[in-house]
């Protein structure tokens, strides 16, 4: 199992953090709103590794056959590695990279806040919560922890989903309609 949550989680995490990169240079043109359409559609894009990391391990480890409760721990180890790596790529970015995204994403929320035709009273209770975010979000472990908690339910959701779909039992614990229908017409003794 650790094999197969390994190579799909990375490659997951892999692009979670090459959509993340990618659109680094655009973060200015495509802005907040955009910005947040296109980084969770990267994560449903990245979890679908989640459905092929159970298939695989399913089919190649498992004999062809899983339960839920396999398949959701599979699913779910894949998502925490895939979490691990998106943590690893938004601090570089974060740290490195984007210093001030804070302090812009901070000034969004709060001319949003003043085109929305928000009070002066709820428009500096904005700017307060905005400064405790900044100060909650430069502190590594916080961001980190943050960071981490962003893909973490599509992730689960995507997981639940594919283990569903993807469970088999065993031929021998399956009924099957034909049998049904052969004891039917057998003659009762």
């Amino acid at each position: 199992m650790k094999k197969t949550v390994l190579t799909f989680g990375l490659i997951s995490g892999a692009i979670l953090a090459l959509m993340m990169f990618s659109t680094l240079p655009f973060m200015d043109k495509i802005g907040f709103d955009k910005g947040e359409i296109i980084g969770y559609t990267g994560m449903v894009l990245s979890f679908l590794m989640v459905f092929f990391g159970i298939r695989s391990y399913r089919e190649n480890v498992n004999g062809g056959q899983i339960t839920f409760g396999r398949a959701f721990a599979v699913g779910i180890l894949i998502t925490l590695v895939s979490c691990v790596c998106y943590v690893v790529a938004w601090e570089i970015i974060y740290f490195k990279f984007m210093p001030d995204f804070a302090e812009k994403y901070a000034q969004h929320i709060v001319d949003k806040a003043r085109a929305s035709g928000a009070s002066p009273q709820a428009i500096e209770l904005q700017i307060q919560q905005m400064k405790s975010f900044k100060a909650m979000y430069d502190n590594p472990l916080i961001n980190a922890a943050l960071s981490f908690l962003e893909p973490l339910p599509i992730g689960f959701l995507i997981t639940l989903i594919s283990a569903a779909i993807l469970k088999k039992k065993k031929k021998s614990d399956v009924r099957h309609a034909d049998d049904d229908e052969f004891a039917k017409i057998q003659p009762q003794t």
